[in-house]
Parts: C-alpha cells; sequence; structure tokens
C-alpha cells in the first residue's frame, strides 16, 4: 500500500457575506494532488465567489482555508500564496502596456526574483506549450479573446503553481476560439496538473474532470465523479440543470 498523499488545499464551513446576503454557506471540500475538479451551476450560485476567496481576492467571512494543512487566512502571505495558487480570469486581466513575453516574464521577475535570462527562457517554454510564441513581441489588444487567453494561461504556469484556478475562462470568448483554449486546458489535465476550474463548458467538465461540483445558492448541492453528476445527479436541482444538457 502506498502512502495516502495528504490535500494540497482543503476548504473548511468557508462563508461569505456581502452586507445580509450570504453568497457562500458553510462550503466544504478537499483539494487532491492531480485532481481536475469543475464546479457549475447556475449564475449567483456562489461559483467565481468561492474561487475569488480561495486565491484570498475575497476575504471570507468566516472558516478555514489550508494549503498544505496550514491556514492561509491566518499566515496572508499572499504573494508567495498566489504564486503557488495561480488563477486564469475570465477577463484575462495582461498588462496592456507590455508585450506578450513581459506580459509572462513580469511574475517571475518580481514575485520570484527570477533573473531576467531565465525568465525568459521559462516564458518562451510556456508560450510555446500554449500556441503563442510567435507574438512574443505584441501587445493584447494585438490578439484575439482566445489569443490573449491563452498568454493569460502561459503566464500563470510560468510560475509553476501547485493548483491552477480557472474563474469561467471562456465565458469572454467568442465560440469559435473557445475550443483552442479548451484544447490547452484538456493538456494541461492530461499532464497531471491540479485544476479547480468554475465553467460553463458542460461537455468539457464532463469529459476532462475527474470531480464535478455542483453549486446551487451558495451551497455544494452535489459532489462526485462526472459519471454521477451527468448520468445519475441525486439532487432534485442538479437534475433541473443538467436536463438541457443531458438532452443533447
Amino acid at each position: 500500500m502506498g502512502q495516502v498523499k495528504e490535500p494540497i488545499l482543503e476548504v473548511r464551513h468557508l462563508r461569505k457575506q456581502f452586507g445580509e446576503h450570504e453568497v457562500l454557506k458553510d462550503i466544504h471540500f478537499d483539494t487532491w494532488p492531480k485532481d481536475v475538479i469543475c464546479i457549475i451551476g447556475a449564475s449567483g450560485s456562489g461559483k467565481s465567489t468561492l474561487l475569488r476567496c480561495i486565491n484570498l481576492l475575497e476575504t471570507p467571512t468566516s472558516g478555514e482555508i489550508l494549503f498544505h494543512g496550514k491556514n492561509i487566512l491566518e499566515k496572508r502571505r499572499l504573494s508567495s500564496y498566489r504564486a503557488k495558487v495561480g488563477m486564469v480570469f475570465q477577463s484575462f486581466n495582461l498588462f496592456h502596456n507590455m508585450t506578450v513575453l513581459q506580459n509572462c516574464m513580469a511574475g517571475m521577475t518580481k514575485v520570484l526574483k527570477m533573473e531576467k535570462s531565465e525568465a525568459r527562457k521559462n516564458a518562451l517554454k510556456y508560450l510555446t506549450k500554449v500556441g503563442m510564441a510567435q507574438y512574443i513581441n505584441a501587445k493584447p489588444s494585438q490578439l484575439s479573446g482566445g489569443q490573449q487567453q491563452r498568454v493569460a494561461i502561459a503566464r500563470a504556469l510560468a510560475m509553476k503553481p501547485e493548483i491552477l484556478l480557472f474563474d469561467e475562462p471562456t465565458s469572454a470568448l467568442d465560440p469559435e476560439m473557445v475550443g483552442e483554449v479548451l484544447s490547452v486546458m484538456r493538456s494541461l489535465a492530461s499532464e497531471g496538473l491540479t485544476m479547480i476550474i468554475v465553467t460553463h463548458e458542460m461537455s468539457f467538465a464532463r469529459d476532462v474532470s475527474n470531480r464535478v461540483i455542483f453549486m446551487d445558492k451558495g451551497i455544494i448541492a452535489e459532489e462526485g465523479s462526472p459519471e454521477d453528476v451527468f448520468e445519475n445527479p441525486k439532487n432534485q436541482r442538479t437534475k433541473e440543470f443538467l436536463s438541457a444538457f443531458l438532452k443533447r
């Protein structure tokens, strides 16, 4: 019997309120090495807020987020934590005054204190990985949405994160550009990168994840394997949400 690894990330009794409105209610789940967790649910169910709390872009109202067993809400070493738990946003969040190469190098030189020559070499490696090496001198405004998102993924990968969070990475893209970004993400999943993905792409969630979390009104209403959640959902809300997809 091999030794059981500990979860990389543990979310414990997480709550988030905005004024009187409780957006997250007692969220509880673990992320293990090589997990690809897809979080699905209707708009307003708390999916993106959960990711933003995990990355401390939002401060949880209560609860714990444990990274390798240590509560990061107590440590608050933000830059080192965010380097290890990266995030790809739906709106790309690239620096528009920088080239593609400079965007990918920025985190490595500023946060990881890497030498520029090494940062450049790493940036080129990950830009090649996502098919964007020929655009290193372009500015984001010269790129399509799909190209910008692939640069954003390369930038996140260059920090060598232990977990990569994706917040609806294809929702801002034209339909014909969705495939190129999902293709990159499929490749990352096959290579064993640990990922937590908020997505509306149900086929992708079913095919690529090893666990699916269905959120409804701020709670985890159902969690299980893609087969369990998509083919044999237990919760009535899950059934209603997936009914349109399952009829295809």
